[in-house]
């Protein structure tokens, strides 16, 4: 049963994504969708290439939606926010924020009385293979919480953290996804190496990084138990592994998530 309505505020290309699941899955219908945004050109091709309605007036997607998603840089959340009114409506809309670095206690101050769910998807989203993390204010009740889930559900997996955890979670699977391709470019530049094309070598690599991700997490195998499955003694892939803990890679993607989880709390403080 779709859900009531469903407002955007930002038409870039996360609130594109989720407007596109959304309406596959008929969790809202074109004419319960609004979303706003300051480029022209971006609200005709929302409106041509999914029927929803369109404005550039944030004022008028919080007057009329029961559900909102905040989808702006951060950096604009004061811009947004400060001219408007409270909803005119008996109770505000249930405000998802997809905010990087952006706190509770910062967007219930700046959405005073509003619900607030704070959401971190990443990039493999926009694709439908995304995961999201969702942390909860306070006043957010169990249907509230639900809406959120079945909003963010379509577009990958969902999971529930403290928001102390928040940082965590950007430096993991928000940034994951530029250190996964700085290794299947790798892979790829391996494969060239050693004789491969160019176009096969990349083929190769992002064929074997979806299907492995897709082995670990259809099979419930601990990655330990699937490379003692697939390294024979004296074979080919212990002598790859040994190169690999040679040049360090196992501490380097340790010390780049601790790398990002550092910036991201300087961000969320600035």
């Amino acid at each position: 049963m779709p859900l009531a309505t469903f407002g955007v505020i930002g038409g870039g290309m996360m609130g594109e994504a989720l407007i596109t699941r959304l309406l596959d899955q008929k969790i809202f219908t074109p004419g319960s969708v609004m979303v706003s945004d300051p480029q022209a050109a971006r609200r005709e091709l929302l409106h041509q290439s999914y029927g929803v309605q369109t404005t550039a007036d944030n004022q008028l997607v919080i007057d009329s939606a029961e559900i909102v998603l905040l989808a702006i840089k951060p950096q604009m959340l004061a811009s947004v926010a400060d001219p408007l009114k409270p909803p005119t409506r008996d109770s505000p809309p249930l405000l998802l924020s997809i905010l990087a670095g952006t706190t509770l206690a910062r967007l219930q101050a700046a959405f005073p009385g509003w619900a607030v769910v704070r959401a971190m998807p990443n990039t493999p989203a926009t694709v439908g293979a995304g995961v999201t993390a969702l942390a909860t204010g306070e006043g957010v009740s169990i249907e509230q919480l639900s809406q959120a889930r079945t909003i963010f559900a379509s577009v990958g997996t969902v999971v529930e953290v403290p928001e102390y955890q928040m940082d965590a979670v950007t430096a993991l699977s928000g940034s994951g996804p530029g250190y996964l391709a700085l290794v299947v470019e790798a892979l790829a530049d391996g494969g060239v190496a050693v004789g491969l094309p160019r176009a096969v070598a990349l083929e190769l690599a992002i064929a074997t990084v979806r299907g492995t991700g897709e082995l670990l997490h259809q099979s419930n195998l601990h990655p330990a138990v699937l490379k003692d499955r697939v390294t024979s003694p004296g074979g080919t892939t212990i002598a790859g592994i040994g190169a690999l803990e040679a040049g360090g890679l196992r501490s380097a993607l340790i010390a780049a998530v601790k790398a990002a989880y550092l910036r991201s709390k300087e961000l969320g403080q600035s």
